[in-house]
């Protein structure tokens, strides 16, 4: 090969399944390696005297065939491929030289110029195998692999798909704000959508990074202003769903944490549709974090509670037992419920809990404009009028408010 080095590899895919391999050696190049052939549906022959334990697992589950002895010449006849990967050089270079007689491809770990093939470095992401070769620079081939199939998981690389591609449904948790804090499996799904439908409180810098040919329905929920009703919301689902679209309900949080997913995939399943649900990171313990509140804390809090608090404590509607919340001693999260925690605390105070219990409201948090406004249960009504706190925000109430330290790096 030293007389061919200045010229490229050409790059192959190899269809192995059926197909004998022989591999020479059972130490960490052969653990590595052995995987990605058996995944292949490679018939593996292991030539060595001895294997690491992972690779004499897999000798022992059937997935390859060991042969307990050092090389022999006659050991790939009939191999299609070769992995020469032995700590003793003589038989590497005779391995190497048997696969140069019977024309084999074969693969040298410890001299790549005296071999016949490169392995590049490869990965997978949803049926898409990414192999990168740049010559004698394998760090280079990890890094640069990693990247492509990191792009491709988040869905900040994508390219369209011009076979035919199963639709789908998919309810996305998008997280508490923060675009980078969407699961990768929402950013992908969301990047192959041909259907958005949006809440206000998703992650909505990600709506800028779709193409142009998506169509983006605007659900937002917004307090005392325009809103969708949840019925229509689930009749947009359905209608493009039944036309073919691949369609993402992309949510803020959770999808089943107050996000009414199971609404949506109850429509759904009425009209035969199957969907995906994609969790996500609740705010209510993301925005805490973020702002410094661990929701437990050793000697502190053993469990915490999240409410909602989108009807006051006297409204008939209401099906949380305030009286019961209030003899707790774990932390209490609530969501949605700034315009209520006048009487929420009122509520709280006259089952029991003290008024000088420590609350903290934390609004638009994980984002740019995240801010927190500490209180007591006896002065978070006044403190949220002078402070003019707005929602979204989530309140935290417990004396596990005032054990973050001072500064947290965002």
């Amino acid at each position: 090969m030293a007389e061919h080095a200045e010229y490229p590899a050409y790059p192959v895919g190899l269809r192995l399944s059926g197909r004998r391999v022989v591999v020479f050696g059972g130490g960490q190049v052969a653990q590595r390696r052995l995987p990605a052939l058996i995944a292949a549906g490679a018939d593996v022959t292991l030539v060595s005297p001895s294997a690491t334990p992972s690779v004499e697992a897999m000798a022992e589950a059937g997935e390859i065939a060991w042969v307990k002895r050092r090389y022999q010449d006659g050991d790939i006849a009939d191999a299609w491929y070769a992995l020469v990967a032995t700590s003793d050089p003589v038989a590497n270079a005779a391995a190497s030289a048997e696969a140069d007689r019977t024309k084999t491809w074969c693969v040298r770990a410890d001299d790549a110029e005296a071999a016949t093939a490169w392995t590049p470095a490869t990965g997978r992401s949803e049926g898409v195998t990414v192999a990168v070769l740049t010559g004698h620079d394998p760090r280079r081939s990890a890094a640069v692999r990693d990247a492509i199939v990191e792009g491709l998981r988040d869905g900040s690389i994508t390219a369209p798909q011009h076979r035919s591609r199963s639709p789908f449904v998919a309810l996305v948790g998008g997280g508490p704000g923060d675009p980078d804090l969407i699961t990768v499996r929402g950013r992908r799904l969301l990047a192959e959508a041909d259907v958005v439908i949006a809440d206000r409180l998703g992650p909505r810098d990600l709506l800028d990074e779709l193409p142009p040919h998506v169509e983006v329905i605007d659900a937002a929920k917004i307090p005392y202003g325009r809103f969708m009703a949840q019925e229509a919301i689930n009749q947009a689902l359905i209608e493009h769903a039944k036309a073919g679209r691949s369609v993402v309900r992309l949510k803020g949080g959770d999808p089943f944490v107050f996000g009414r997913g199971m609404e949506e995939a109850q429509a759904l399943a009425a009209e035969g549709i199957a969907c995906t649900v994609v969790p996500g990171i609740s705010s209510s313990i993301s925005v805490p974090g973020a702002a410094g509140i661990p929701v437990t804390h050793r000697g502190v809090a053993h469990e915490f509670t999240v409410v909602s608090g989108h009807v006051a404590p006297d409204d008939p509607r209401s099906l949380v037992d305030w009286a019961s919340l209030a003899k707790l001693t774990g932390t209490l999260v609530i969501l949605m419920g700034v315009d209520k925690i006048g009487k929420i605390a009122e509520a709280l105070i006259a089952h029991g809990k003290a008024p000088e219990t420590p609350l903290a409201l934390v609004q638009e948090g994980t984002t740019a404009t995240q801010r927190r406004v500490d209180a007591t249960l006896a002065t978070v009504a006044e403190t949220v009028k002078a402070e003019e706190v707005r929602p979204p925000a989530v309140i935290v109430i417990g004396d596990v408010v005032g054990e973050g330290p001072d500064k947290l790096v965002k």
